[in-house]
Protein backbone atom coordinates (compact mmCIF):
# COMPACT_ATOMS: atom_id res chain seq x y z
CA UNK A 1 0.00 0.00 0.00
CA UNK A 2 2.03 3.36 -1.26
CA UNK A 3 0.49 5.50 1.64
CA UNK A 4 2.86 7.34 3.92
CA UNK A 5 1.77 6.19 7.57
CA UNK A 6 4.43 8.54 9.91
CA UNK A 7 4.79 12.04 9.76
CA UNK A 8 8.44 11.94 11.49
CA UNK A 9 8.41 15.76 12.32
CA UNK A 10 6.68 16.68 15.83
CA UNK A 11 5.62 20.04 15.01
CA UNK A 12 1.75 19.95 13.84
CA UNK A 13 0.93 19.33 9.76
CA UNK A 14 -0.59 21.78 7.83
CA UNK A 15 -3.79 19.47 8.05
CA UNK A 16 -3.85 19.27 11.71
CA UNK A 17 -4.52 23.35 11.73
CA UNK A 18 -7.88 24.81 12.34
CA UNK A 19 -9.72 27.98 12.43
CA UNK A 20 -12.03 28.90 15.07
CA UNK A 21 -15.77 30.22 13.96
CA UNK A 22 -17.06 32.98 15.45
CA UNK A 23 -20.92 32.96 13.97
CA UNK A 24 -23.71 34.19 15.82
CA UNK A 25 -24.60 30.72 17.03
CA UNK A 26 -21.35 29.83 18.70
CA UNK A 27 -21.23 32.98 20.33
CA UNK A 28 -24.51 32.22 21.47
CA UNK A 29 -23.91 28.68 22.70
CA UNK A 30 -20.43 29.67 24.55
CA UNK A 31 -22.76 32.48 26.36
CA UNK A 32 -25.03 30.24 27.95
CA UNK A 33 -22.91 27.49 28.95
CA UNK A 34 -20.63 30.09 31.00
CA UNK A 35 -23.80 31.66 32.30
CA UNK A 36 -24.75 28.57 33.56
CA UNK A 37 -21.57 26.98 34.25
CA UNK A 38 -22.10 23.71 32.31
CA UNK A 39 -19.35 21.47 31.64
CA UNK A 40 -18.96 20.62 28.53
CA UNK A 41 -16.36 17.79 26.75
CA UNK A 42 -15.58 19.91 23.95
CA UNK A 43 -13.87 23.08 26.31
CA UNK A 44 -12.87 20.29 29.17
CA UNK A 45 -11.37 18.21 26.40
CA UNK A 46 -10.21 20.63 24.34
CA UNK A 47 -11.82 19.96 21.30
CA UNK A 48 -10.72 20.96 17.71
CA UNK A 49 -14.28 20.64 16.88
CA UNK A 50 -15.70 23.06 18.97
CA UNK A 51 -16.70 25.96 17.25
CA UNK A 52 -17.92 23.72 14.08
CA UNK A 53 -20.03 21.53 15.98
CA UNK A 54 -21.49 24.27 18.31
CA UNK A 55 -22.04 26.19 14.74
CA UNK A 56 -24.34 23.32 13.40
CA UNK A 57 -25.88 23.14 16.65
CA UNK A 58 -24.41 20.08 18.29
CA UNK A 59 -22.76 20.00 22.16
CA UNK A 60 -21.14 17.37 24.16
CA UNK A 61 -22.75 18.02 27.83
CA UNK A 62 -20.12 16.61 30.68
CA UNK A 63 -22.68 15.39 33.96
CA UNK A 64 -21.41 14.16 37.39
CA UNK A 65 -18.60 16.95 37.31
CA UNK A 66 -15.48 17.92 35.76
CA UNK A 67 -13.40 15.54 38.04
CA UNK A 68 -12.71 12.14 37.04
CA UNK A 69 -11.61 9.19 39.08
CA UNK A 70 -9.46 8.01 36.61
CA UNK A 71 -6.19 9.40 34.92
CA UNK A 72 -6.20 8.05 31.24
CA UNK A 73 -2.47 10.00 29.44
CA UNK A 74 -4.48 10.44 27.03
CA UNK A 75 -7.05 13.10 28.46
CA UNK A 76 -6.98 16.50 29.41
CA UNK A 77 -9.87 15.84 32.04
CA UNK A 78 -8.86 17.14 35.62
CA UNK A 79 -8.13 14.24 38.07
CA UNK A 80 -8.46 13.77 41.83
CA UNK A 81 -11.51 13.25 44.31
CA UNK A 82 -14.72 14.56 42.69
CA UNK A 83 -17.88 16.33 44.23
CA UNK A 84 -20.67 14.80 45.41
CA UNK A 85 -23.24 14.70 42.16
CA UNK A 86 -25.78 17.36 41.87
CA UNK A 87 -29.51 15.76 42.42
CA UNK A 88 -30.89 18.63 40.94
CA UNK A 89 -28.11 18.47 37.14
CA UNK A 90 -30.79 16.29 35.27
CA UNK A 91 -33.36 19.02 35.26
CA UNK A 92 -30.85 22.08 35.02
CA UNK A 93 -29.09 19.78 31.98
CA UNK A 94 -32.16 19.69 30.43
CA UNK A 95 -33.55 23.21 30.40
CA UNK A 96 -30.47 24.22 28.90
CA UNK A 97 -30.51 21.87 26.68
CA UNK A 98 -33.82 23.67 25.77
CA UNK A 99 -31.88 27.22 26.49
CA UNK A 100 -29.30 26.16 23.96
CA UNK A 101 -31.89 25.25 21.06
CA UNK A 102 -29.68 21.96 20.69
CA UNK A 103 -31.21 19.75 17.71
CA UNK A 104 -28.88 16.90 18.82
CA UNK A 105 -26.77 16.41 22.52
CA UNK A 106 -24.33 14.33 23.04
CA UNK A 107 -23.83 13.36 26.77
CA UNK A 108 -20.83 12.64 28.42
CA UNK A 109 -19.49 11.99 31.88
CA UNK A 110 -16.04 11.59 34.40
CA UNK A 111 -15.38 8.28 35.54
CA UNK A 112 -17.39 7.90 38.85
CA UNK A 113 -15.81 4.72 40.37
CA UNK A 114 -16.14 6.87 44.01
CA UNK A 115 -19.95 5.94 43.78
CA UNK A 116 -21.60 2.90 45.09
CA UNK A 117 -23.88 3.28 41.37
CA UNK A 118 -20.95 4.66 39.46
CA UNK A 119 -23.30 7.20 38.37
CA UNK A 120 -25.66 5.36 36.38
CA UNK A 121 -28.62 6.70 38.25
CA UNK A 122 -27.90 10.16 37.42
CA UNK A 123 -27.18 9.25 33.97
CA UNK A 124 -30.40 7.59 33.56
CA UNK A 125 -32.25 10.05 34.82
CA UNK A 126 -30.48 13.36 32.89
CA UNK A 127 -31.62 11.32 29.72
CA UNK A 128 -34.91 10.71 30.70
CA UNK A 129 -35.12 14.48 31.89
CA UNK A 130 -34.04 15.65 28.79
CA UNK A 131 -36.31 13.97 26.62
CA UNK A 132 -38.73 15.47 28.62
CA UNK A 133 -38.14 18.88 28.10
CA UNK A 134 -36.67 18.43 24.24
CA UNK A 135 -39.04 15.79 22.67
CA UNK A 136 -37.60 16.49 19.58
CA UNK A 137 -33.59 16.27 20.91
CA UNK A 138 -32.40 13.50 19.70
CA UNK A 139 -29.56 11.93 22.10
CA UNK A 140 -26.20 10.23 22.23
CA UNK A 141 -25.32 8.97 25.05
CA UNK A 142 -20.58 8.32 25.88
CA UNK A 143 -20.62 6.23 28.72
CA UNK A 144 -18.11 4.95 30.62
CA UNK A 145 -17.28 1.59 30.69
CA UNK A 146 -19.56 0.90 34.80
CA UNK A 147 -16.67 -2.01 34.69
CA UNK A 148 -19.02 -3.71 32.92
CA UNK A 149 -21.44 -3.67 35.75
CA UNK A 150 -24.59 -5.02 33.46
CA UNK A 151 -27.51 -3.58 35.22
CA UNK A 152 -25.89 -0.05 35.50
CA UNK A 153 -25.52 -0.47 31.48
CA UNK A 154 -28.96 -1.77 31.67
CA UNK A 155 -30.18 2.11 33.52
CA UNK A 156 -28.85 4.09 30.70
CA UNK A 157 -30.40 1.73 28.26
CA UNK A 158 -34.02 2.30 29.75
CA UNK A 159 -34.00 5.90 29.61
CA UNK A 160 -33.71 5.25 25.66
CA UNK A 161 -30.49 7.53 23.71
CA UNK A 162 -30.71 6.75 19.97
CA UNK A 163 -27.28 5.68 20.77
CA UNK A 164 -24.86 4.89 22.98
CA UNK A 165 -21.55 4.85 22.70
CA UNK A 166 -18.24 3.40 24.30
CA UNK A 167 -14.92 4.23 23.25
CA UNK A 168 -11.85 1.54 23.42
CA UNK A 169 -9.45 5.17 22.73
CA UNK A 170 -6.40 2.65 21.36
CA UNK A 171 -5.97 -0.72 19.96
CA UNK A 172 -5.68 -3.77 22.30
CA UNK A 173 -1.35 -4.00 22.68
CA UNK A 174 -1.50 -0.16 23.94
CA UNK A 175 -4.31 0.04 26.28
CA UNK A 176 -2.47 -1.10 29.40
CA UNK A 177 -0.16 1.74 28.90
CA UNK A 178 -3.18 4.72 28.02
CA UNK A 179 -6.09 3.99 29.96
CA UNK A 180 -5.37 3.87 33.65
CA UNK A 181 -7.79 1.21 34.40
CA UNK A 182 -10.30 0.15 31.58
CA UNK A 183 -9.14 -3.18 29.88
CA UNK A 184 -10.21 -3.67 25.84
CA UNK A 185 -11.69 -6.64 26.48
CA UNK A 186 -13.98 -5.07 29.05
CA UNK A 187 -15.05 -2.32 26.98
CA UNK A 188 -16.03 -4.80 24.04
CA UNK A 189 -18.20 -6.35 26.68
CA UNK A 190 -20.31 -3.18 27.35
CA UNK A 191 -20.22 -2.38 23.67
CA UNK A 192 -21.39 -5.96 23.25
CA UNK A 193 -24.02 -5.44 25.73
CA UNK A 194 -25.42 -2.63 24.23
CA UNK A 195 -25.96 -3.71 20.84
CA UNK A 196 -27.88 -6.93 21.95
CA UNK A 197 -29.92 -4.39 23.31
CA UNK A 198 -30.87 -2.88 20.03
CA UNK A 199 -29.48 0.58 20.25
CA UNK A 200 -27.59 1.81 18.15
CA UNK A 201 -23.99 1.16 19.38
CA UNK A 202 -20.84 3.38 18.70
CA UNK A 203 -17.08 3.35 19.28
CA UNK A 204 -13.91 5.23 18.58
CA UNK A 205 -10.33 5.74 19.18
CA UNK A 206 -7.40 7.65 18.68
CA UNK A 207 -4.60 7.23 15.97
CA UNK A 208 -0.92 8.56 16.46
CA UNK A 209 -0.14 6.64 19.73
CA UNK A 210 1.65 3.75 17.96
CA UNK A 211 -0.69 1.62 16.66
CA UNK A 212 0.16 -0.21 13.30
CA UNK A 213 -2.33 -0.09 10.60
CA UNK A 214 -3.43 -3.45 11.17
CA UNK A 215 -3.81 -3.10 14.49
CA UNK A 216 -6.54 -0.85 14.04
CA UNK A 217 -8.16 -3.48 10.92
CA UNK A 218 -7.94 -5.66 14.17
CA UNK A 219 -9.75 -3.61 15.99
CA UNK A 220 -12.52 -3.16 13.64
CA UNK A 221 -12.80 -6.43 13.22
CA UNK A 222 -13.65 -6.77 16.90
CA UNK A 223 -15.94 -4.12 16.91
CA UNK A 224 -18.07 -5.70 14.25
CA UNK A 225 -17.94 -9.01 16.04
CA UNK A 226 -19.93 -6.98 19.09
CA UNK A 227 -22.25 -5.32 16.77
CA UNK A 228 -20.93 -1.78 16.74
CA UNK A 229 -22.62 0.03 14.08
CA UNK A 230 -20.48 3.16 14.35
CA UNK A 231 -16.96 3.90 14.26
CA UNK A 232 -14.77 7.25 15.09
CA UNK A 233 -11.08 7.70 14.59
CA UNK A 234 -9.11 11.02 14.74
CA UNK A 235 -5.63 11.87 15.25
CA UNK A 236 -4.70 12.18 19.18
CA UNK A 237 -2.91 15.53 20.05
CA UNK A 238 -1.17 15.57 23.47
CA UNK A 239 -3.33 18.27 25.43
CA UNK A 240 -0.29 18.83 28.16
CA UNK A 241 3.17 17.98 28.11
CA UNK A 242 2.16 16.06 31.16
CA UNK A 243 0.46 13.86 29.16
CA UNK A 244 1.96 10.72 26.67
CA UNK A 245 3.40 11.83 24.03
CA UNK A 246 2.46 11.96 20.25
CA UNK A 247 4.25 9.40 18.45
CA UNK A 248 3.15 9.86 14.78
CA UNK A 249 0.71 12.61 13.01
CA UNK A 250 -1.34 9.73 10.97
CA UNK A 251 -1.50 11.20 6.95
CA UNK A 252 -5.17 11.85 6.08
CA UNK A 253 -4.72 9.22 3.39
CA UNK A 254 -4.08 6.71 5.96
CA UNK A 255 -7.83 8.05 7.34
CA UNK A 256 -9.33 7.79 4.26
CA UNK A 257 -8.28 4.02 3.66
CA UNK A 258 -9.74 3.21 7.24
CA UNK A 259 -12.60 4.81 6.45
CA UNK A 260 -13.10 2.35 3.32
CA UNK A 261 -12.21 -0.72 5.46
CA UNK A 262 -14.76 0.40 7.98
CA UNK A 263 -17.41 1.19 5.45
CA UNK A 264 -16.53 -2.73 3.72
CA UNK A 265 -16.59 -4.83 6.99
CA UNK A 266 -19.92 -3.52 7.70
CA UNK A 267 -20.07 -0.02 9.95
CA UNK A 268 -23.19 1.93 9.46
CA UNK A 269 -20.74 5.43 9.98
CA UNK A 270 -17.39 5.78 9.87
CA UNK A 271 -15.83 8.91 10.34
CA UNK A 272 -11.93 8.67 10.50
CA UNK A 273 -10.51 12.03 9.55
CA UNK A 274 -7.67 13.53 11.85
CA UNK A 275 -9.86 16.08 13.41
CA UNK A 276 -12.40 13.39 14.19
CA UNK A 277 -13.61 13.10 17.51
CA UNK A 278 -15.97 10.80 19.17
CA UNK A 279 -18.98 12.92 19.18
CA UNK A 280 -17.75 14.50 15.49
CA UNK A 281 -21.31 15.09 13.22
CA UNK A 282 -22.69 12.93 15.80
CA UNK A 283 -26.13 14.31 14.81
CA UNK A 284 -25.73 12.07 11.40
CA UNK A 285 -25.76 8.82 13.01
CA UNK A 286 -29.14 8.98 14.79
CA UNK A 287 -30.66 8.27 11.15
Amino acid sequence: MNIKQKQTSRRKPDWLKIQLPQSGKYAEIQKIIQKHNLNTICTSGKCPNLGECWDRGTATLMILGDICTRACKFCAVKTGKPLLPDLNEPKNVAESVKLLKLKHCVLTSVDRDDLQDKGAGIWAETVTEIKNFNPKTTIETLIPDFDAVLELIQKVIDAKPEVISHNLETVKRLTPGIRSRAKYDTSLKVIKYISDSGITSKSGIMAGLGETFDEVVELMDDLRAVGCKIFTIGQYLQPTPKHVEVVEYVHPDVFKKWEQIGLEKGFEFVESSPLVRSSYRAEKHVK
